[in-house]
This record gives C-alpha cells, sequence and structure tokens, in this order.
C-alpha cells in the first residue's frame, strides 16, 4: 500500500458549531460530505487562541511556549524544525497555499520578516518567490483578512493575471481606495475572492501531483470566517438575522470571573495597568454592540462560511476527479474559535471559553478512518504533525511533543490524550495564561495572579459558573492545580533518549 498524502485544508477563526451536519445553522454541504464520510472530533483545541502561536504549532508539533512564537508580533525562527522539512526529507512535495502567518507585518533588523511591509507589496519579489518557506517548497501567499491594505503577494498577481487590474477598489487605503463605510456587503467579483484563488491554485498542485505521481503535503489555509465581516453577493443575504440564534451574555455570569471579563461590559474599560509592550492587546476593550449590529455580525460570518465551504467542495471534487481521494488524508480544521456574542464577547482575546479554544475538526482516510463516526477522544493541533508523519510511516522528531492520534483516528485505540493544554501569552508578564481542559472539567491560572477559573463541563456546558473561589470546590481546585502541572512536566521536549548511566 502506497504511503497517503496529506490535505490539511483550515479556516482561520472558525466556532466550533459552524458545520450543519453537526446541528449549526450554518449550510455547509461539502465540510458534511467530509461528517459523512470521516470521523467528527468533539474535543479539540488550539494551544494559543490567536493566529501565529498556534499555526507555528502546527507545523512544528510544539506548544508556543516551546517554539518561541508565543505572541502576534513574533515570528517562527527560521531555525525550528518544521514538518514539512519531515515530508521533503522522505521524498514528499510540500506546499501552502493561502495564509501562513508565521511572521509578522513589521519586522526589525534582527528579526526580518518575509511577510511584512513594504516587502508585503512588492510584486516582482513575489512573482519570483515561491519558496522554499519553512520546508514548504512551494508557497502562494497573501496577508490580507477581506479587504484589508495588507493585500499583495500572490494572490495580487493572480488577480492581475485575472485581468482585474482595478483590485486595489476592492480593498482600503493606503493599498487601496474602498470606501471603508461598507459593511457587510464586499463589493469584490466572487471570481477573483480569495477564496477561489486559493481552491484554484490547490487544484492546479494537485494536477501536478497526480501528473508526476508524487506524495504530497499541502496545506490549502482559507482566511475565512476572521473578521472583519465581509462577504461578497449574494452570501451576504444568504442569513437572516431575524431567524438566526444570536448569542449573548447571562446576567451577572462575570460576577465571579477575573476582572478582566467585566471590563468588556463596560463602555469605556481601562485596561491600561495590563499595557506592557505598547503593541496592543487583543480583546481588552469594550465588547459592547448595538444589537442590530450583534444580529448582522451573525448572518455575515455564517455566510462568510458557506461561501469558504462552496471553495472547499472543488477541492474535494478535485480529488474525487483525479482518483487521488482514497489515498489522501484529508483533515479540516480552524486555528481557533471565535465569539460573536457568547458570554458578551466577540472576536477573541484572553477568555478561554469553549468558544475560542475548541474547534471543528473532521478527518478523512477512506478504508481507514471510520466514516459517519463522532469521537470524544482530546485532541490538540499539536498533534497534527506527528500524527500526519506516522501515518506516513516517518518516523518522528523527538523534540515534538504533540502526541500521535493516527491509532485514534484510526478507531483502534481509544484515546492517545487525557488533557489539552491551550496558551495565551499577550504580554511577557501582565497577560500570560494557560488553561488545562480534561475530560470533565477545565482550569485557567494566570500569571502572578491568584484568581483564576473553574468549570465543570459537564453540568455547566455553558460555563457560566466559575467555582474557582466556591468554598465546596477547594479540594476539586487543589486536584485540578495538581493535574495542570503534571500536564506541564510530562509536555517538557526531550531531543534524544538517556543513552548512558553518566
Amino acid at each position: 500500500m502506497k504511503h497517503p498524502n496529506i490535505l490539511l485544508i483550515t479556516s482561520d477563526q472558525q466556532h466550533w458549531n459552524t458545520i450543519g451536519a453537526l446541528g449549526s445553522e450554518v449550510h455547509t454541504p461539502n465540510l458534511d460530505r467530509l461528517v459523512k464520510e470521516g470521523t467528527s472530533f468533539t474535543r479539540a483545541y488550539c494551544p494559543n487562541p490567536t493566529c501565529t502561536p498556534t499555526r507555528a504549532s502546527i507545523i512544528t508539533g510544539m506548544y508556543p511556549s516551546q517554539h518561541g512564537a508565543w505572541s502576534l508580533g513574533t515570528k517562527l525562527l527560521e531555525d525550528r524544525r518544521t514538518v514539512a522539512e519531515d515530508f521533503v526529507a522522505a521524498g514528499y512535495q510540500t506546499s501552502l497555499i493561502g495564509k501562513a502567518h508565521f511572521q509578522p507585518l513589521r519586522g526589525t533588523e534582527e528579526h526580518p520578516s518575509l511577510e511584512a511591509y513594504p516587502l508585503l507589496q512588492d510584486l516582482d519579489f513575489w512573482n519570483s518567490f515561491h519558496g522554499p518557506f519553512y520546508g514548504f517548497e512551494h508557497v502562494e501567499l497573501t496577508r490580507n483578512h477581506t479587504n484589508e491594505a495588507h493585500v499583495g503577494q500572490h494572490y495580487a498577481l493572480w488577480m492581475e493575471e485575472k485581468g482585474f487590474d482595478n483590485w486595489r477598489d476592492y480593498f482600503l487605503a493606503p493599498t487601496g481606495n474602498m470606501d471603508p463605510a461598507i459593511k457587510h456587503t464586499w463589493p469584490i467579483p466572487e471570481e477573483i475572492h480569495y477564496d477561489a484563488w486559493i481552491a484554484e491554485r490547490t487544484n492546479a498542485m494537485l494536477e501536478q501531483h497526480k501528473q508526476k505521481d508524487e506524495p504530497f503535503f499541502l496545506w490549502s489555509s482559507f482566511f475565512d470566517p476572521h473578521p472583519d465581516y465581509l462577504v461578497p453577493e449574494p452570501w451576504d443575504r444568504m442569513y437572516d438575522p431575524e431567524q438566526l440564534t444570536i448569542p449573548s451574555a447571562a446576567p451577572g455570569e462575570h460576577d465571579m470571573n477575573p476582572p478582566h471579563f467585566g471590563l468588556t461590559q463596560e463602555e469605556k474599560p481601562d485596561f491600561s495597568h495590563l499595557m506592557e509592550t505598547g503593541k496592543g492587546i487583543h480583546g481588552y476593550h469594550s465588547h459592547l454592540l448595538p444589537e442590530a449590529e450583534r444580529k448582522q455580525l451573525v448572518g455575515t460570518y455564517y455566510g462568510m462560511i458557506s461561501l469558504m465551504d462552496k471553495y472547499i467542495g472543488k477541492i474535494l471534487d478535485k480529488l474525487d476527479e483525479l482518483g487521488l481521494t482514497d489515498n489522501t488524508v484529508v483533515v479540516f480544521t480552524t486555528d481557533h474559535g471565535h465569539f460573536f456574542g457568547q458570554h458578551g464577547l466577540q472576536y477573541k482575546g484572553g477568555f478561554h471559553y469553549e468558544d475560542l479554544i475548541k474547534l471543528p475538526f473532521l478527518v478523512r482516510y477512506p478504508g481507514q478512518v471510520p466514516a459517519g463516526k463522532q469521537s470524544a477522544a482530546i485532541q490538540s493541533l499539536v498533534d497534527l504533525a506527528p500524527t500526519f508523519l506516522s501515518l506516513c510511516d516517518i518516523p518522528v522528531p523527538a523534540i515534538m511533543t504533540g502526541v500521535d492520534q493516527s491509532g485514534v483516528w484510526k478507531g483502534v485505540q481509544d484515546q492517545a490524550r487525557d488533557h489539552a493544554i491551550c496558551e495565551f501569552r499577550h504580554e511577557p508578564t501582565t497577560i500570560h495564561q494557560k488553561t488545562y481542559i480534561d475530560a470533565r472539567y477545565k482550569i485557567t491560572v494566570y500569571y502572578r495572579q491568584t484568581y483564576g477559573e473553574i468549570f465543570d463541563l459537564v453540568n455547566d456546558p455553558e460555563e457560566l459558573n466559575n467555582l474557582w473561589d466556591h468554598p465546596a470546590y477547594g479540594e476539586l481546585k487543589s486536584e485540578l492545580l495538581l493535574k495542570y502541572a503534571w500536564a506541564e512536566l510530562g509536555k517538557e521536549p526531550m531531543p534524544m533518549p538517556r543513552i548512558w548511566g553518566a
């Protein structure tokens, strides 16, 4: 039997409950295909609820506190070993189409960034550069979410190749000239939306791999449904906000939470005591929005998912057309979750509710991974790299701290881990927290703080009752703190085995 190909398809900032076949209000017929034809994992978690740290974990098989890209605005240092390099060494072709975000939008002399201004928009450079980049031999990239001014790189070149020399009309200044007052409906033609670009270029790579009869590791990396909330017609009107379930906060639910939760519910909160680097803090602002706007953004968010689903379908169709489906492991997931009203919160930040750190996670490998199955076996995105290697009979580097989930995916092993850990360090000392999650409980600890969170996910799945200071749960708190300490000790890397007595 040939070693399988690997196709990783990711979205960006997608709430775990946004797949139609799993009970969501969102229409996702192509993700539903993966649900029907593979296994849906209902307890998958990110190692960090922001892009760079988690994406670096996906390709290193290590936690952000280990690989070094600990926050947005940092980068994965080029000397870090990646799973793409391991695939290249094993004779695979490797490529990444879409979003990388391994490096920041600004670089320094000490820490230059290939994804930074002004190189980001030097189209002559990108016309001749396609890698290697972190072990991916071929890359086609951009950095914008919807109409952001960060647009450029290979996506801009592709739009020009399509004859849309006016592509700047659909993006914000200073790159473009789109009216910033336009909300929800993105006037860009769907044919040059980046979903279409990612699908077209992914399929071109699949055709190349088929023609050359070569094994591949391909990451197809979509940008949606990450805000800002914009989607082209007719997807902008696909969902009537008045017919959707719009999440909101429960009265008093933040009374027992750490102070930054309650501050988000104020009109003009003061977070200055947490500002340390001056580079901004995700989520530490007012989350209050007008009711009509809260409803509309949910409809737009769902429209973005449904549009993306259409183009994921084109990739799945191409696998079928080329006869690659049976020998290709397809994984669909996202880099982290999203708030669209849950607990009174919007977007993301230092709030480790399930909405933000739990993920959609689908695995299909015909004849190997059970079809139509749901599993509560805990998964982490740190596990992707070692699991991919194991499925392809490639040795897993000892430096990786994720676990091999191949037996769990194939349905011959109940679980590979009994917990997950999620880290969020957005400032060196003032915003630094970690969360331990097991089959029933979740505990969050904060650096140099005596407050924290404990939630019983079985009896309180909505996470409304923080048990941290509840006198009846002191023994549970001690037990969970000890389990968290064990988990931290257990995820230390061991680059080599002990080979002698001294």
